[in-house]
C-alpha cells in the first residue's frame, strides 16, 4: 500500500463502495429501481405474441398513463428465459405462458412473483405443424421435433404426445426458439415444430397442422399466456400495478371495437402487414378485467378462480414429465392470483 494514501481516504472509498453495493442490491430485489427524483423505472418483459401487450407498448399507453416513471420494454423469446430474467432481478412485470409460471411457481424454482392478468386464451395460434408426408402424431416417433423449452408449445406438445399413446422418449425432441425451428425446418434438420404466431404461419405456408392448442384446451389441456408482477414490486408500487392493468383493459377494448386500429400497432411491432396481424389476433381469445375476475378465471379477493386448479393441473402434469420437483397445493396456485391488484384496477 503506497504510504500518501491517507486512512481519510481510505474511509471514503470504503464509505462509497458501501454506497455502491448497497444500490445494486436495491436495484435487485425485483422491486423496481430508482431513476431520478421522484422517478421509477418499470422493467417490462414481452413476446412478439400478436395480442393486446404489444397495443399497449406500441401506442405507448403505459407512459401516457405515468409520465413520471421511465417504462423500459425488453424483448425475450420464451417464457423459460422471462423466468430467467425474473430470477436475475432483470424485469419487473412481464408475459410468460401458463406452462412457464407454473414451473416457476413450482420447485425448484420457486420464483417469488404472482399472475395479474390474462394476456390471451391460447388457441389455433400456436400447434404442431409437421412435414407432409407425417399423417399424425402418431407419425412423430423416431422423428425430430422443435419446441421451445418450458414453454406452453412444449407442453402442448407432451400433452399431444401422450394423447396420441407417444412415448415422449420416441421422440428426438429439439430445444429451439420458434426463429430457430424455422430455420431448422427450412435446412430440413427437423420433421415437425410446435411453436405460435408468427413463425407458426411460416411453417405452415409447406407443412401441415396435426393438432392445435386449441383442440388440445377442449381435451381438456388448456394453455394461457399470463402477466406476471414480482411480489416485491407489487408491494412497492401498487399504483404502477394498477395503471399497467388498466392500460392492458384499455387495448383490450381496443382489439374488441377497433380490430383495424389495434392490427396497425400489432403489425407494427411483428412487422407484420395489418391485415395478418388482424388474423392473427383473430385466433386469441382476449379477456376485460371485469370477465377476468369471474370464477373461470383469476376470481376475486376470498375466492380465487379456476385458473389456480389449472395451473395445478399443468403442474401434476410437468411432474409426470419430470418438468418439476414438486406438485404445489391448489391453494398455493391461488395465493399467486393477484386478484387484489386485479380487482382494484377492474372497478
Amino acid at each position: 500500500m503506497p504510504r500518501n494514501v491517507s486512512r481519510r481516504a481510505l474511509l471514503l472509498a470504503a464509505a462509497v463502495a458501501l454506497t455502491a453495493s448497497t444500490t445494486v442490491a436495491c436495484g435487485a430485489d425485483g422491486g423496481g429501481s430508482a431513476a431520478g427524483p421522484g422517478r421509477t423505472t418499470v422493467r417490462i418483459a414481452y413476446q412478439a405474441i400478436p395480442n393486446a401487450d404489444l397495443i399497449v407498448k406500441n401506442q405507448r399507453l403505459l407512459e401516457q398513463a405515468l409520465p413520471e416513471a421511465d417504462v423500459k420494454w425488453v424483448k425475450f423469446e420464451s417464457g423459460g428465459d422471462v423466468n430467467t430474467a425474473v430470477i436475475a432481478g432483470s424485469v419487473d412485470l412481464g408475459l410468460a405462458g401458463s406452462s412457464p409460471v407454473t414451473k416457476g411457481l413450482s420447485a425448484p424454482l420457486n420464483i417469488p412473483y404472482k399472475v395479474v392478468w390474462i394476456h390471451d386464451l391460447i388457441g389455433d395460434n400456436e400447434a404442431l405443424v409437421a412435414k407432409p408426408e407425417i399423417g399424425s402424431v402418431k407419425d412423430l416417433a423416431g422423428k425430430k421435433v422443435a419446441t421451445p423449452f418450458g414453454s406452453t408449445a412444449h407442453y402442448s406438445l407432451l400433452a399431444a404426445l401422450k394423447a396420441a399413446g407417444v412415448d415422449a422418449g420416441a421422440v428426438q425432441t429439439i430445444d429451439l426458439q420458434p426463429q430457430d425451428a424455422l430455420a431448422a425446418w427450412k435446412r430440413g434438420d427437423i420433421d415437425a415444430a410446435y411453436v405460435w404466431t408468427p413463425t407458426l404461419s411460416e411453417l405452415t405456408k409447406d407443412g401441415k397442422v396435426l393438432v392445435t392448442s386449441r383442440q388440445l384446451a377442449e381435451q381438456g389441456k388448456p394453455t394461457a399466456d399470463l402477466g406476471v408482477v414480482t411480489n416485491a414490486f407489487a408491494a412497492k408500487h401498487p399504483e404502477v400495478v394498477t395503471a399497467w392493468i388498466k392500460a392492458q383493459d384499455q387495448a383490450v377494448g381496443q382489439a374488441r371495437t377497433a380490430p383495424d386500429q389495434a392490427a396497425k400497432s400489432i403489425g407494427a411491432e411483428l412487422g407484420l402487414a395489418p391485415e395478418e396481424a388482424k388474423r392473427q389476433l383473430s385466433e386469441l381469445v382476449l379477456l376485460s378485467a371485469k370477465e377476468q375476475t369471474g370464477p373461470d378465471y383469476l376470481g376475486t379477493p376470498g375466492a380465487p378462480g379456476k385458473l389456480a386448479a389449472t395451473l395445478r393441473d399443468a403442474a401434476v402434469f410437468l411432474k409426470e414429465q419430470k418438468k418439476v420437483d414438486a406438485v404445489p397445493d391448489e391453494a398455493a396456485f391461488g395465493r399467486a392470483l393477484a386478484v387484489e391488484e386485479l380487482g382494484r384496477a377492474a372497478h
